[in-house]
């Protein structure tokens, strides 16, 4: 039976305790729990007192509903730690103890860089206590107090807390309190979601009693202001309500009394923000209206959806540096020629240095590398990466005695700049390797940011031994052998095992085993082990680019093809010259079908990486997923020069060349890539182009083995060239099945696919083909980039 409001009529469900219209009481107020924070008298505990036997009272943090938080060292794990407390008072209260305890099973149930850490639950001396992470900074709340943030700011943050909610809401955990009090800020600006103190759990019981009000009003959705059943939209409502607030510096309803709030909840709409800001992006303003559409059927029905929203749907505009320089790979110098790793580590490193300054555009490792014992000169050099200066210098490591030189050069007048001589011991290291970096800066006259002040002040590894097996590690995982990347995970093992946890060495283990992956040694161990480091490596700096990427290619290697784009974008936003985060987003546009708003990421890494494998790749894959063939030539046939040693590029220097009806030529380069790399999956695939371009079926069909079937329907784009090997033949159905299996895992390039893929003329007539095509032409048309 409907629920009649006593004061303006209007129906309303049975379970309703508000009048969705006017927001009168539809229930007496004994009726009504709206829930406060409680003052309640806690017996305050003492500085230096222990609790549990390892948990040593430093400091109290504050008090909220349920009790008090403090500060305290766990002298058994040496570690500082937050310690939250059930009041006295409510250990007695049995709903009170419950929800306690399903607050810590919540949050440990998640372990994510954007939730804050549960370690246990337990209870000492009559009194229930959490253990979590210990979060130095401030909470939301606070910052806010100064004031509305800046878009990037607040979009950071909501973004952050998004993947937080993320996560929960895949482990059907609904948050319903997310309010600024519960977003702790670290200081590298980490969001951390708290307090999963009236967290409903799908797999727990609901404590909430019918005809209660959970929540901080000033938050709440609709649904969750009126006592309805909520789900996971409620928190979709109120981030939007948050990141409102972020960037206008008020909330979206501020009516002073509870009453007057709900009926504003109910019935009214914020003010607009572009009223009061001219610089907010319509995209996020849209967004924000979306989540906070009072019907939960119209908002955002999921919280990647709202993260989509956020994401600017343009593609990212590169700074457009005036300056630009290569680092040269320092020479080894040293007397034992066995120090190779250190002078090369300190080139990278520098490197990674000069690339956080915004105003200097950097050449990347792996192109600077190609000049690694070169005689070329100076001037020539500039002219092939088109940069102004170039830094060299070299490294003589004697025991534990160090000598560093380093020269900047102006290549396009061939004049020097600035040269300096430094001595010391390795444990010098860190401070000559930062004021090569400033005093580069301070010689091209280039002012940095605060921000780029403190990241060439940081020390992401302070221990010299620690950093030597770092630097050795990654000069094996470079090698690419199975051999030389496992003797990296020693080393880096070996790092850990003297530091502990640290973001640079698990991205580096992440790496490492992603190379694996790569490599093709058992691959679904290998993937996990990646996605496990990567994930450990966020929880202790969410702003690692490269664990961001490495997520990315997770994804993406899971199948997600197409869903690891926001993955690639929050590592660019860590880091615009992130190379393989830009590499990452041009292989989903690809695959998308994208390919102009895949250009600026194309231009940008040949600016960044011109002579490297994956630049060029990428290039000549931009021009063949558009269809233009004869561009598409050029590309390959520049990377087959740059490259000869690389069993890929023969591969698909043959494939465009057939493409182009240079047959013969095409032949020629796949008898010389089976010839050079005869146990390859690429002289495989080739072998079997050979054959379709020849009419020769039976040996197509005698080369698609059990084994090679298996690896190839991992991979969309082997799955698409299988496919279209096999429609030149008129193996019809294999086509289409393998075709079908391209466009599951992502291939939904609907132009390419439907016209410009000449290989696929002999199938494009079948009903099977065009039942496709629709659907692909559906997800083109609707993917968000």
């Amino acid at each position: 039976m409907a629920n009649k409001c006593p004061k303006c009529h209007s129906e309303n469900p049975d379970d309703t305790i508000y009048c969705g219209k006017c927001a009168s009481p539809l229930k007496s107020v004994e009726e009504i729990s709206i829930t406060k924070t409680l003052i309640t008298p806690t017996e305050r505990l003492q500085k230096g007192s222990t609790i549990a036997g390892k948990y040593q009272i430093l400091e109290e943090l504050g008090k909220g509903g349920m009790g008090v938080v403090y500060k305290v060292a766990d002298t058994k794990l040496k570690r500082t730690v937050a310690l939250k407390f059930l009041s006295p008072e409510l250990t007695k209260d049995r709903e009170a103890k419950e929800r306690f305890i399903q607050e810590a099973q919540a949050a440990a149930a998640l372990e994510h860089p954007n939730i804050c850490t549960v370690y246990e639950v337990d209870e000492a001396d009559g009194q229930s206590f959490i253990a979590m992470s210990y979060i130095e900074g401030q909470s939301l709340k606070d910052k806010l107090k100064e004031g509305s943030l800046t878009i990037n700011e607040a979009k950071d943050i909501a973004l952050q807390v998004a993947e937080g909610l993320k996560e929960a809401h895949e482990k059907g955990i609904v948050h319903r309190d997310i309010k600024p009090a519960n977003i702790m800020l670290t200081e590298k600006n980490q969001a951390k979601i708290t307090d999963f103190g009236l967290a409903k759990l799908s797999w727990g019981v609901d404590l909430t009693k019918t005809s209660t009000i959970m929540g901080t009003v000033a938050y709440m959705s609709p649904e969750q202001a009126k006592g309805e059943e909520v789900d996971h939209r409620t928190d979709i409502w109120s981030l939007g309500a948050m990141l409102y607030e972020m960037l206008r510096g008020e909330r979206p309803f501020k009516k002073d009394r509870e009453h007057a709030l709900i009926y504003s909840i109910l019935n009214e709409e914020p003010e607009p923000l572009s009223s009061f800001r001219s610089d907010i992006p319509n995209h996020i303003i849209e967004a924000i209206q979306k989540a906070l559409e009072k019907d939960a059927s119209k908002r955002y029905q999921s919280i990647q959806e709202l993260v989509k929203g956020l994401i600017e749907s343009s593609p990212i505009t590169f700074p457009k540096a005036e300056k630009s320089i290569v680092v040269l790979p320092f020479d080894d110098m040293s007397p034992d020629k066995d120090n190779e790793y250190f002078s090369d580590g300190l080139t990278e490193e520098i490197i990674s240095d000069l690339s956080q300054i915004h105003d200097l555009l950097v050449i990347s490792r792996s192109s600077a590398m190609t000049y690694k014992g070169t005689k070329k000169k100076i001037m020539e050099i500039g002219k092939e990466l088109n940069v102004q200066f170039v830094l060299e210098g070299s490294v003589r490591k004697a025991g534990n005695n160090l000598r560093i030189t380093a020269q900047l050069i102006d290549a396009v007048n061939d004049a020097h700049l600035w040269a300096e001589k430094y001595k010391g011991t390795i444990e010098d290291v860190f401070d000559i390797q930062e004021e090569v970096s400033r005093k580069i800066a301070d010689a091209l006259k280039l002012k940095l940011s605060p921000k780029e002040d403190k990241y060439l002040a940081e020390r992401s590894i302070d221990n010299v031994k620690v950093y030597e097996y770092y630097l050795k590690a990654m000069e094996k995982i470079i090698m690419f052998t199975e051999d030389s990347v496992n003797s990296a995970l020693r080393y880096l093992q070996n790092a850990v095992d003297i530091m502990g946890d640290n973001a640079l060495l698990y991205c580096a283990m992440a790496w490492a085993h992603w190379s694996l992956v790569n490599i093709g040694a058992k691959q679904e161990d290998y993937i996990a082990k990646a996605e496990e480091y990567a994930k450990k490596a966020l929880l202790l700096d969410a702003e690692s680019s490269i664990a961001h990427v490495i997520l990315g290619f997770v994804d993406f290697f899971r199948k997600k093809t197409l869903e690891s784009l926001p993955r690639f974008k929050k590592a660019l936003q860590i880091n615009q010259d992130e190379i393989m985060a830009i590499a990452g987003i041009l292989c989903v546009y690809q695959l998308a079908g994208k390919i102009s708003e895949g250009d600026p990421y194309s231009e940008r890494l040949m600016q960044l990486d011109p002579l490297s494998f994956p630049a060029n790749a990428l290039k000549g894959a931009q021009y063949y997923y558009d269809g233009q063939f004869d561009l598409a030539l050029q590309a390959w046939r520049r990377l087959y020069k740059l490259h000869p040693e690389n069993p890929f590029s023969h591969f698909m220097y043959g494939l465009i060349l057939a493409y182009t009806n240079e047959l013969e030529e095409a032949i020629s380069i796949i008898d010389q890539n089976t010839e050079k790399y005869p146990d390859t999956l690429f002289s495989k695939l080739g072998l079997i182009l050979k054959y379709a371009l020849q009419g020769k079926n039976e040996k197509v069909l005698k080369e698609i083995t059990p084994d090679f079937e298996k690896t190839v329907r991992r991979d969309i784009e082997f799955s698409h060239r299988l496919s279209s090997f096999l429609a030149l033949i008129n193996q019809k159905k294999e086509a289409l099945n393998w075709l079908e299996n391209a466009v599951n895992n992502g291939l939904i390039n609907y132009p390419f696919l439907a016209a410009k893929d000449p290989f696929l003329e002999n199938i494009r007539g079948e009903e099977r083909f065009k039942k496709l095509m629709k659907r692909v032409k559906h997800e083109w048309e609707n993917f968000e980039v």
